[in-house]
């Protein structure tokens, strides 16, 4: 296929020295031991013990047990040729109840952790919260309380004195979006909420959040880490003549609302407009964008699909202007009156469009926007139905879709990257198959297969695929042999 055509389907494309190739994972969808060597409850614990939050009843009380087979995993990283490993920290293992002392054998865990990457060349990439806040923090408000923000601080503080030496990026939080919006607007997410005005409460304070940790590790760090935080900015597409102001209505809740404050210092002037019915934004105290606003060395990039809006016909508000009304609950509270049109296939087991265009298309608006900014791909992924089959030496699964999605979205980043994109690496979402949230282990979106009942792992076809690329820094064809 040459390199102009329009599939993505390219093969030979040579990345950058410089670029890394890494996987991803996140603490609670990973660890297991939930209940071991002091680790506190987690909102994610509570939510997922709740009958019919989570589909079959699943939990991540296992999971993939990584807690106790981390040295198997870091020697399945190194065979992999993995470049860096983007891993997050449970909070409830460092304290507890999110306050007080450090836990010293949560800190051990992730000072064994880092010490084995490093002795096997892979760069630590370290997120300090992917949504497992301690319940404690939750019952006492949770994000839509300003203190649960203090003590993110506090926490980042623990942890970089402890990991600060050896950590090369450390990434604050991971797709604020979903923890502020799909845990306390649409209540999918934990700790579960329904609240159209709280899901701005905790987006704000999840920004302070971020800014305090990196205040907070800039204090303590010894090395000479970078600075980021990753976000699932939102590619959006409009239809007909009313789709350039969906976009913008989305792009403001969705994208804005944490790049406005985080990376510009303010928040947008027509986002406090829109969601005026909602909010009136009194929870923004004084020097609190100044916080927000920290320098930042990669912004991280997380994409799965597209959005296509328009707004609606004779829509109405945002349902419950006070934020306490009755209403149906959306993960995009005072957008109403924006339609989310389907899209044209092929599509993934999540029932995403796959569009690799996406991802081009969003590199290049980001760098229009943060021309200064350096980027990184933190996850991009898929999740299909694998077929383990029995081969010559041993079960394979033979995930032919899921390398040709890989290939794709390579071939844009390569694009991007091409058109001037400073973009430093790419980390495929997962590792490992792993508990997907409210889907629980109905998704599997690893390179490596587990079985949950023995927890073996599999290398599927496209790890082998990845573990090429990420050897040669060549994106190889469909399939290898």
């Amino acid at each position: 296929m040459t390199s102009g055509s329009t599939d993505y389907r390219d093969s030979g494309l040579v990345f950058p020295e410089s670029f890394v190739f890494g996987s991803a994972t996140a603490s609670y969808q990973v660890e297991g031991a939930v209940r071991e060597d002091g680790r506190g409850q987690s909102i994610w614990d509570t939510f997922s013990h709740t009958p019919g939050r989570v589909l079959n009843g699943d939990t991540g009380d296992v999971a993939d047990d990584h807690y106790h087979r981390v040295e198997e995993d870091l020697d399945l990283m190194k065979r992999l040729n993995l470049g860096a490993y983007r891993f997050s920290i449970a909070w409830p293992r460092i304290q507890p109840t999110g306050r007080g002392p450090a836990n010293q054998a949560g800190l051990d865990f992730y000072s064994r952790l880092v010490d084995g990457l490093l002795e096997r060349g892979i760069t630590p990439v370290a997120t300090l919260y992917h949504w497992d806040l301690p319940q404690a923090l939750e019952d006492e408000g949770g994000w839509t309380n300003r203190e649960t923000a203090l003590a993110f601080g506090e926490y980042a503080r623990l942890v970089g004195h402890a990991l600060g030496d050896r950590v090369a990026v450390w990434t604050t939080l991971n797709e604020p979006w979903c923890a502020a919006y799909l845990g306390y607007a649409l209540g999918e997410h934990a700790p579960g909420r329904t609240e159209p005005r709280a899901s701005f409460q905790a987006a704000h304070h999840l920004n302070l959040a971020h800014g305090l940790a990196v205040q907070a590790l800039r204090a303590v760090v010894t090395n000479d880490p970078q600075f980021s935080v990753t976000l699932n900015l939102h590619a959006l597409r409009g239809d007909g003549p009313t789709g350039a102001e969906a976009v913008r209505r989305i792009d403001a809740i969705g994208n804005r609302v944490f790049t406005g404050p985080m990376l510009h210092g303010t928040y947008p002037a027509d986002l406090l407009e829109d969601t005026a019915s909602i909010t009136d934004w009194s929870f923004v105290l004084e020097g609190d964008t100044e916080i927000i606003h920290q320098k930042l060395d990669v912004l991280g990039v997380n994409y799965y699909s597209t959005s296509l809006v328009r707004m609606r016909n004779g829509a109405g508000d945002a349902g419950g202007a006070d934020g306490h009304g009755e209403f149906d609950a959306s993960p995009w509270p005072s957008a109403d009156d924006v339609e989310f049109l389907p899209q044209p296939g092929p599509f993934t087991s999540m029932g995403w469009n796959i569009e690799p265009s996406g991802l081009e298309e969003l590199l290049l608006a980001v760098r229009a926007e943060f021309p200064e900014m350096p980027l990184m791909v933190t996850e991009n992924g898929v999740a299909f139905e694998d077929v383990v089959t029995e081969g010559e030496r041993g079960r394979v699964v033979h995930d032919d879709d899921r390398i040709d999605y890989l290939r794709r979205h390579l071939t844009a980043a390569h694009r991007a990257l091409a058109a001037g994109v400073d973009l430093r690496g790419y980390f495929v979402w997962s590792l490992l198959d792993n508990f997907e949230w409210s889907f629980g282990y109905s998704m599997r979106f690893g390179i490596v297969r587990v079985d949950f009942d023995t927890l073996e792992r599999i290398p599927k076809d496209s790890a082998h695929w990845y573990a090429q690329l990420a050897a040669t820094r060549t994106i190889p064809e469909a399939r290898l042999g």
